[in-house]
């Protein structure tokens, strides 16, 4: 598969899906470029996971076009887009009892021919993420018996030894506390800053989101309301209008970013 010269690597246009006739995405037009931190942003159904299952391939667009790299997503080979793309889901599930360590070697996978082991370069990449992760600690324990913040970080380290050139988050710090949301996310953000990692995340927390972003989506019942970089959108009439809620938007000095405050309407 050739790759397009251009920075985009995704390309959504009248991009439009429904599950069993219930729309979830319409008219879906979007541009990623590559080396970014794009934040997707929304209420509860506004369609932040589907978005993010439509650019990793787990779902066809019912209507439109969607191209990465140029190419349209259903004509790449599975195994050449996941060496591209890894994701990150929301709720992290293993039911066998692989250990952390097998876990995180999955990985691995796509970059391996058949019946093929993992090299040594391999397996200094696995020990490099999961002491990168925190997970070392813990490297032969079932990941049965982990906690859900535990098992969060397995399933970053399981995508970042994938090395892609695209991460997908799922509410990905959503069973972390918050140092080891901070220090996952800055870890990831070094990546976009120093690999041109792209990252497509979507995230529930504003305040984190602003921490973390380039640029912000905001989703509302399936439609993009507004994109643009984050200092531009975060907005408190687009925080109300995507929202309802009031809010207030400051510069905070300590965190030296934006931080949003927010109420119920008067």
């Amino acid at each position: 598969m050739a790759d397009s010269s251009s920075d985009i690597l995704w390309q959504l246009d009248q991009v439009d899906f429904a599950y069993k006739n219930q729309p979830v995405l319409a008219e879906i037009q979007l541009a990623l470029s590559a080396g970014k931190c794009y934040g997707i942003l929304g209420p509860n159904g506004s369609g932040k996971t589907t978005l993010l299952d439509l650019l990793c391939g787990l779902s066809p667009p019912d209507k439109g076009d969607l191209l990465y790299r140029g190419t349209p997503l259903y004509q790449w080979q599975k195994r050449e887009l996941a060496k591209r793309v890894a994701q990150v889901p929301q709720d992290f599930q293993v039911r066998f009892g692989f250990s952390v360590r097998e876990v995180v070697e999955m990985g691995r996978h796509p970059h391996l021919g058949r019946f093929a082991s993992l090299t040594s370069q391999g397996h200094a990449l696995v020990d490099a993420v999961m002491e990168e992760m925190g997970v070392a600690g813990f490297a032969s324990r079932s990941v049965t018996r982990l906690s859900g913040g535990e098992k969060q970080r397995v399933a970053v380290a399981r995508a970042l030894v994938q090395d892609p050139e695209v991460l997908l988050l799922d509410e990905a710090t959503s069973n972390l506390d918050i140092y080891h949301s901070l220090s996952i996310l800055a870890l990831i953000r070094r990546r976009v800053v120093e690999q041109s990692l792209t990252v497509v995340a979507a995230i529930h927390d504003l305040n984190l989101a602003t921490y973390f972003c380039d640029e912000l989506i905001f989703l509302k019942n399936g439609q993009i309301i507004c994109q643009g970089p984050t200092d531009q959108v975060l907005r408190p009439d687009i925080i109300q209008k995507v929202y309802g809620v009031e809010a207030q938007v400051r510069k905070d000095a300590f965190s030296a970013c934006n931080q949003v405050s927010y109420r119920l309407p008067a």
